[in-house]
């Protein structure tokens, strides 16, 4: 979990090169405290190889490798994104922290580690832990990761019925919950068929579940209940509160079609990216309320000139997926603009076995 600041206090600090800080310590807090405490804390910069936010799911080789030597210790890890190598360094000294994760660091035995020299029994056992294979392993698990099929799920088509005017067996479900947030439901549609294809048990390999791709976590913010992730009107009615919530922290933007990209934009690759897309934007002159100009700074937020860049609060994205996830979704909500699916007073009657019975009827009239 990414974390705020905390200092260990109870002891006075020895940073690893010989400086004292009288104001703290970390002498004693070695291997064996760690253990008993639970945690260990380690330092690091936002980077595919290092540590980035995908959905919730933490991911990086560096980060999976750390993941693996704390499950060694029978700890859990915990995360803190710094801005520079200095913050590194500096935050390392004062205690606030075990180990710092950085590929590239050149004072390093490791692929980028360094322990704080005041935990001796730390410092042995990562030496005793690591070998170069393990790295590797970890890169493999990243690779198999990104490179498999994102979302296990059956294949439905786009279009259930289109002279019926059918696009899915839960138009009546969109149709009902679009209309409190006051969205088209062809537009709700045509984003779940981008999530899940209208499998309501598709499941992703980052824990996304049912219709609408919600990740445990949101569920719980949402008030879902997780055994009921799977079930389609949960699953579309919580989807709903949050494309309003999203849609309601973008209300400066003013023309609602523009509104609503930035909020499909946000359901894919976090609103807390998006906004370090639209900083950039507006530094740079163009408009930060227009999606054709911040989707481009969305798509630089994967070169680390600009997720390193100061404006930036929450690094490295992988943007090239959510620029291609809110274009794939315009272009199937264009197509179906042309049906006009079950009336809005019995929207919430069509119910998926309706639905499905009335494609079927359709075909042999």
């Amino acid at each position: 979990m990414l974390c705020a600041c905390s200092q260990r206090k109870d002891e006075p600090v020895v940073a690893p090169w010989g400086t004292v800080n009288d104001t703290a310590s970390t002498a004693g807090f070695d291997l064996n405290v760690i253990q008993q405490s639970g945690q260990m804390i380690i330092l690091t910069l936002s980077g595919p190889e290092t540590y980035y936010d995908y959905r919730g799911y933490r991911l990086g080789t560096h980060y999976t490798l750390c993941q693996h030597f704390a499950d060694s210790l029978g700890v859990s890890l915990r995360v803190e994104l710094c801005k520079d190598t200095a913050e590194m360094l500096g935050r390392l000294a004062s205690g606030d922290a075990d180990i710092i994760v950085y590929p590239l660091h050149p004072d390093s035995l490791w692929p980028g580690w360094v322990v704080d020299a005041e935990k001796p029994l730390l410092n042995e056992e990562l030496h005793r832990w690591y070998t170069p294979a393990r790295l590797d392993a970890a890169r493999n698990e990243m690779k198999q990761l990104l490179s498999r099929g994102i979302v296990k799920r059956r294949v439905y088509a786009p279009m259930l019925d289109k002279r019926g005017g059918i696009i899915s067996r839960y138009d009546g479900l969109f149709v009902q919950y679009s209309r409190g947030i006051s969205w088209d439901w062809r537009l709700m549609a045509a984003q779940c068929y981008q999530e899940s294809t209208f499998d309501p048990q598709a499941v992703s390999w980052a824990g996304a579940k049912g219709l609408m791709q919600i990740m445990p976590g949101t569920a719980d913010h949402l008030g879902l209940p997780r055994e009921k992730m799977f079930d389609p009107e949960q699953n579309i009615a919580a989807a709903a509160r949050l494309l309003a919530e999203l849609e309601r922290s973008f209300s400066e933007i003013r023309d609602r079609r523009e509104r609503q990209k930035f909020v499909l934009a946000s359901y894919n690759g976090g609103s807390f990216h998006i906004r370090d897309a639209m900083a950039l934007a507006r530094r740079d002159g163009k408009n930060p309320h227009l999606w054709s100009d911040v989707s481009r700074y969305v798509l630089l937020l994967s070169q680390p000139e600009y997720y390193q860049d100061p404006l930036v609060k929450n690094g490295y994205m992988r943007g090239t997926e959510t620029v291609d996830y809110v274009e794939k979704i315009q272009q199937r909500y264009d197509q179906y603009r042309g049906v006009r699916g079950p009336r809005p007073s019995a929207g919430a009657s069509l119910t998926p076995q309706k639905a499905t019975n009335r494609a079927h009827r359709s075909k042999y009239q």
